[in-house]
Formats: structure tokens, sequence, C-alpha cells
């Protein structure tokens, strides 16, 4: 089963600057928070606040050659989550076919946004990455480095209590940031 979500903020850790996008269940409370590197964060957020770049990034200019080629972007979706590191798969509608294209999450996010199309997580990663951030997300941040995306593996391994045990740490990193001062929402601020 396939959760909806929408981007509820680009979030910065006043320590060590790494950044994290949260993911929000459309129909519930939970949040699934991605490491994503800077620039990443910087073209999500551009977005998200309606600012256009000088020149198209990126994702600008995959948006418009998918349109250019006659193609769709039709969902996103966060599909697995393997030694702390999120996969996602963009889903394009061309001539009548649907292909998928394996991507870095950051990546579809960043083109979802830009196509108002769905982002969709696996009922299984979020289960087991997702938060409920509470009112003591307002807490110091803590400094907890950041880990890099990497190409998907070939087979998933079964959760292990040394993979609950690191999703812990994130997940008490993620319930310390501070959320004032670096909340991008979708509605504008």
């Amino acid at each position: 089963m396939m959760i909806e979500t929408t981007v509820e903020s680009i979030r910065v850790s006043l320590v060590s600057q790494n950044r994290v996008v949260i993911l929000k269940e459309v129909d519930g409370e939970r949040h699934l928070p991605i490491w994503i590197g800077a620039y990443e964060a910087d073209a999500i957020a551009m977005e998200l606040q309606g600012v256009t770049p000088q020149r198209p990034l990126p994702y600008d200019l995959m948006r418009s050659m998918l349109t250019d080629l006659g193609a769709t972007v039709s969902q996103v979706v966060i599909s697995n989550l393997s030694d702390q590191i999120f996969f996602a798969r963009i889903k394009l509608d061309h001539a009548g076919q649907t292909l998928e294209i394996d991507a870095r999450p950051s990546d579809a996010i960043a083109l979802a946004v830009r196509t108002n199309t769905r982002i969709l997580v696996d009922e299984t990663v979020m289960d087991r990455a997702s938060v409920t951030l509470g009112e003591d997300a307002d807490d110091t941040v803590s400094a907890l480095e950041s880990e890099p995306e990497a190409e998907p593996a070939k087979a998933e391994k079964p959760r292990s209590a040394a993979d609950d045990e690191r999703l812990s740490v994130f997940r008490d990193f993620i319930n310390s940031l501070d959320l004032d001062d670096f909340d991008r929402k979708r509605s504008g601020s």
C-alpha cells in the first residue's frame, strides 16, 4: 500500500548545517525525514516558495525536457529503505506507456514539486522510518552527521536490532530540530 505525502518543510541542523526534507502523510500525523544535500534542499525550497532562478536548475531542465517529449510525471514513490538509504522511483507516462526511473529521493522530490506530482511512500518505509513531531521538536539541535544517498542495493536485508537502533538515533535528531527559523511551507509563508 502507498501513503500519499506532501513536502511539509526543509529543516536545517543549526550545528552541522545538514538538511532534512520532511514529508508528512496527507491523512495522518506521521512525518518521514530524509537526509538531502544542500543543493537539493535549496532547489526544493525555491520551488515551494515560488522563487524563479535566473537560469534553469537541472530539475527545471528535466521538467522542460519531459514536457517537450510529451511525457508527464505521474507520481514519485519513496519505495525502499535499506541500510539507512532511501530509494525512489519516478513514474512517467509517455505515449500510452508507464516508465519507471530509479532516482535519489531528493531528486525525485525536487522534480515532483515542479510538476505538481503526488509523492507516495511505501507503507513499509513509512512504518520503519516515520516519526511523530511533537512540541519538543523546538529544542536545541544535536550534532548528527548526515548519511549520503547512494546507489540502490541489489536486495534488501531484513531489519535488524542494529537498524532499529540507528533509526532511533535519527528519530531523536529529528525531534530536536529547530522548526521555527527553517520551515519552508508549500502554503507559502
